[in-house]
């Protein structure tokens, strides 16, 4: 067992950056002969090689790419964390960092930013949008402090409010697509055409629910874990994009129709946050308020 120091973490990611310790050690102010000196440490305390070392870059081992990962993910709890305590001695300042899907619910967050923004001024936010799965995972690490999340999810570990507006699924295609003209799209008409579905599994099985028998007939050519990506394979005439019906009004209606499901189809989302978990006073405060406004947990 060794312990590791959060400089040797920031060395290994400026060479993993730089593609190279001569960079790097420009990059960091260090000497080269002491950059390669700490990275064949931490290759030897590891046990693994990290880096393959070529006449002119260095690149990652797949073993480097997952100590990347864990590295970022330390540094960014150290980050939050230290942001978190020297708040303490302050009245109330900080930064809030919420994950959201792309969602209609989080409609719901600019009202609350500005009330809490009224009364605490030096409060700043983070958002950060992914899938339901990704922002969970960010929850349970303390990566970030409160998520909106689509259902279905599990719940077990956290605190939430299940959040009044339904999640209403569209098919989203060309304006010039022959359904686009259809008030309502079933499976049926969806049977002949490249779809694009989203990437959650557990998701998929709702869909597959919709469709019915149907579904192992379906032509899934893309899944995709966010819509504004998949709106461009859309845009590109590649399919049929089917998910919940989010910021509709920011798409050029000329270009891109979205079409309710028949027979409707909607899912439900929630905000929620970590049980038994230490929040810095400025989360506290935004989650008491959401509490008094909504209720719950």
């Amino acid at each position: 067992m060794f312990f590791m120091e959060i400089r040797t973490l920031k060395y290994f990611l400026a060479v993993a950056e730089e593609e190279g310790v001569n960079r790097a050690a420009n990059v960091l102010n260090v000497t080269q002969p002491t950059l390669s000196r700490q990275m064949a440490q931490l290759e030897d305390e590891l046990g693994v090689r990290l880096f393959k070392r070529g006449a002119r870059k260095i690149t990652l081992t797949a073993e480097g790419f997952f100590f990347r990962r864990r590295a970022e993910e330390i540094l960014s709890l150290v980050e939050k964390t230290e942001q978190e305590v020297s708040t303490q001695a302050v009245d109330i300042e900080g930064r809030i960092s919420i994950g959201c899907g792309e969602l209609s619910a989080v409609n719901f967050l600019p009202d609350l930013f500005r009330k809490f923004s009224e009364k605490y001024p030096l409060v700043k936010y983070d958002i950060f949008t992914a899938t339901a799965d990704l922002i969970k995972e960010q929850l349970e690490k303390g990566l970030v402090d409160m998520g909106v999340l689509l259902e279905p999810v599990d719940l077990e570990k956290f605190d939430f409010i299940r959040l009044e507006k339904n999640e209403r699924w569209v098919a989203r295609m060309r304006s010039d697509h022959p359904l686009s003209k259809k008030k309502r799209v079933t499976a049926h008409d969806l049977m002949n055409v490249p779809l694009i579905v989203p990437r959650r599994m557990n998701v998929q099985s709702e869909l597959a629910a919709w469709f019915g028998d149907s579904f192992s007939q379906a032509k899934i050519l893309f899944t995709s874990n966010l819509s504004t990506n998949s709106v461009i394979m859309v845009l590109a005439g590649l399919g049929i994009s089917l998910g919940v019906e989010v910021h509709d009004y920011i798409w050029d209606k000329s270009k891109i129709a979205s079409v309710p499901l028949s027979p409707a189809f909607a899912s439900n989302s929630v905000f929620a946050w970590k049980k038994t978990h230490s929040f810095s006073p400025v989360a506290e405060k935004f989650i008491a308020m959401v509490r008094d406004f909504y209720g719950g947990g």
